[in-house]
């Protein structure tokens, strides 16, 4: 199939800027866009995050409730993760049942923070095989200029973070903090005009080629590695992303950090 005529001048015009060393919107290659964080801002929620990357605007709501443990798994509790981007967050998302793209969004999320091992899901168990809490973590995406990748993961950690199990209110004993050990950073690079940069925007995205993305946790462990689209990266260019995403990485914990007030 073709490329549609604007991707294609678009395509064009990012790899004629890459060759001069330049983005569209004057960053560097590896210069994010500003960050705004808000933790406990939905009042429904018992834990929850909103963040601003650029112009792209995305919230993380913390909900619990009862699960019956998996037989294989009877002193575990459970994590659900979801991602929900519909129209109103820009061109390009239809209404209806969750799209391909969405859904791929809230698995590389709950990937993430899955394999991280922050949540201790035994610590989540009520009574072995009979009761546990299930932690549901809902995202959604008020606007996108790109990049949701990154915007979720950063939210979820931060509402998590923050999150509080309501155990009063299902006579389950008293509320308590969820925990979470670790805090797993999401950091995502997009090969664009034969280069890879980070946090890319909705242009550089749709003339842009195969993407990565990292999770490091607190000691720069990895604890996931997904890569999206078509398309190869060479041993030199992971380790400059490696490189990079370990210091980002760094940066957006710090700001957690502060934020949930750790």
């Amino acid at each position: 199939m073709s490329i549609p005529l604007v991707p294609k001048l678009l395509r064009a015009h990012l790899a004629d800027l890459a060759k001069e060393g330049k983005r569209h919107d004057g960053r560097g290659r590896f210069e994010g866009r500003k960050v705004e964080l808000e933790v406990d801002c939905l009042p429904r929620a018992e834990g929850s995050a909103r963040v601003r990357m650029g112009d792209t605007i995305v919230f993380a709501g913390v909900k619990f409730q009862i699960m019956t443990p998996y037989p294989d798994r009877p002193n575990q509790g459970g994590l659900m993760c979801s991602a929900e981007v519909r129209p109103v967050a820009g061109r390009g998302w239809e209404p209806g049942p969750p799209s391909p793209e969405s859904i791929e969004l809230g698995r590389v999320v709950d990937r993430g923070i899955r394999e991280s091992g922050c949540i201790n899901t035994e610590d989540l168990c009520i009574i072995p095989g009979e009761k546990a809490w299930q932690v549901i973590l809902d995202l959604f995406a008020l606007s996108d200029d790109g990049n949701l990748f990154d915007a979720f993961g950063l939210a979820a950690i931060a509402a998590l973070k923050n999150a509080t199990i309501p155990a009063e209110r299902f006579e389950a004993g008293e509320d308590r903090p969820l925990e979470v050990s670790k805090t797993p950073i999401m950091c995502s690079y997009h090969k664009v005009g034969g280069r890879f940069v980070y946090d890319t925007d909705k242009k550089e995205e749709l003339g842009g080629d195969e993407r990565i993305h990292i999770t490091l946790g607190d000691d720069d462990h990895v604890h996931s590695l997904q890569k999206g689209l078509k398309g190869i990266f060479t041993a030199a260019e992971f380790a400059e992303i490696m490189s990079e995403a370990r210091s980002r990485c760094s940066e957006l914990r710090d700001l957690i950090d502060q934020a949930v007030g750790k």
